[in-house]
């Protein structure tokens, strides 16, 4: 190897045979295959978590429409490099929820639509070679059959396009906030980890450490948590409220934090107890710090978690006296409520834990009534409800 100061020729003629070997090296031809590899937007695209991802790592401030990279990035990720060799700087967790994100269906259409266009840019240019001008027409041109071949090949055949699960209404509900890390552009079973599977401490309130399959999947597919929610970058937020000198301000709403915003916070837990102004009681509180339990005062914490039911999923939160139980016996149970038959005449549990209602609705298996009232009839086709002294149909 060649030790020393490079010239730029050099260097792009050194960047030319190595990424092309066997072909004679060019000064313009370096410069074109690293133009087209990293600065083209049309062969290379960040996007817009690449760039936010980008700047919040290496401390930049280019704009979010920036979507290729550009030489401070480059200059920017080196320097860190050489810093972290003196232990300054912090290396990345994979498993890290800040590093970790959720890919939704219309993230992943969109990847097979892109196949399907460029499948058919390139019969268009292959027939526009071929054909005559004078006869050429767009209807002759177009053929839509590589789009619409690529959307159905999603849904048809995609590892994640799944028949939904309607055995209750828990089950249909469970379904649909399920988080995978297998699929296109993730894990195989056989190649997946120990380290993967784990919980891991940035799951707090994002994804349920209870509720998995037993089998080979184990770890690999989650549920989503009763608090979670999806943010524009599709990285988890869970909500906490304000600690303001040890007073828990509850007239502001929650703030809901990403793993990463919440690792330099100390956080207390849900069921952390309070005088009747607010205030957080006893000398030290329990509470979540750069990934660790520690005690701190209540005059020193940050946030507190909305409630204590925010770690868990849907289904594991349906379990009556959950603190009492094993943590594998609770999997057993979050996991088989999905497999019950549903009743003929359903009633209100005797013993429950407050969530059965709201679960219910969000599923969407129940009717509900836009006003408040009472019912006066029912048969196969309408509902009737006495609203305000009015007769109205539901």
């Amino acid at each position: 190897e060649k030790e020393g100061q490079f010239s730029e020729e050099e260097a792009l003629m050194e960047l030319y045979r190595k990424l092309r070997p066997g072909e004679p090296p060019t000064v313009l031809g370096g410069q074109q295959l690293l133009d087209s590899r990293f600065f083209d937007p049309k062969r290379y695209d960040l996007g817009k978590v690449g760039r936010y991802k980008l700047n919040k790592k290496l401390r930049l401030s280019a704009p979010d429409t920036m979507r290729v990279l550009t030489p401070g990035d480059i200059l920017a990720a080196i320097d860190y490099l050489i810093n972290l060799e003196y232990d300054i700087g912090s290396i990345d967790d994979i498993d890290h929820l800040g590093n970790r994100r959720v890919r939704s269906v219309g993230e992943l259409l969109q990847n097979q639509v892109r196949v399907g266009l460029n499948r058919l840019e390139r019969i268009i240019r292959e027939r526009m070679t071929v054909s005559d001008a004078e006869v050429l027409t767009p209807a002759s041109l177009v053929n839509p059959k590589p789009l619409v071949a690529a959307i159905k090949e999603f849904f048809g055949s995609s590892q994640l396009s799944q028949f939904m699960d309607q055995t209750n209404p828990l089950a249909e509900l469970t379904h649909k906030r399920r988080l995978s890390a297998l699929g296109p552009g993730g894990l195989t079973r056989e190649r997946a980890g120990f380290a993967v599977r784990d919980i891991h401490p940035s799951h707090y309130g994002r994804i349920c450490p209870i509720e998995t399959p037993e089998g080979p999947n184990a770890g690999l597919i989650g549920s989503l948590a009763t608090h979670a929610r999806v943010n524009l970058y599709g990285f988890l937020e869970t909500p906490f409220r304000p600690v303001e000198n040890g007073k828990v301000l509850f007239d502001v709403p929650p703030v809901y934090m990403t793993a990463d915003e919440e690792d330099d916070l100390r956080t207390a837990t849900g069921d952390v107890p309070l005088d009747e102004n607010g205030y957080i009681k006893g000398p030290q509180v329990p509470v979540r710090y750069r990934q660790d339990w520690t005690t701190t005062g209540p005059e020193q914490v940050d946030y507190v978690a909305v409630s204590p039911v925010q770690i868990v999923s849907v289904a594991t939160s349906m379990i009556p006296f959950l603190e009492h139980d094993d943590a594998n016996r609770a999997l057993m149970g979050s996991n088989m409520q999905r497999q019950a038959v549903p009743l003929l005449k359903p009633e209100r549990p005797l013993v429950g834990t407050g969530l059965e209602a709201q679960a219910a609705r969000d599923s969407g298996m129940v009717i509900v009534s836009r006003t408040d009232g009472d019912v006066v009839y029912v048969d196969a086709t309408e509902i009737r409800v006495r609203a305000s002294g009015q007769l109205s149909a539901a």
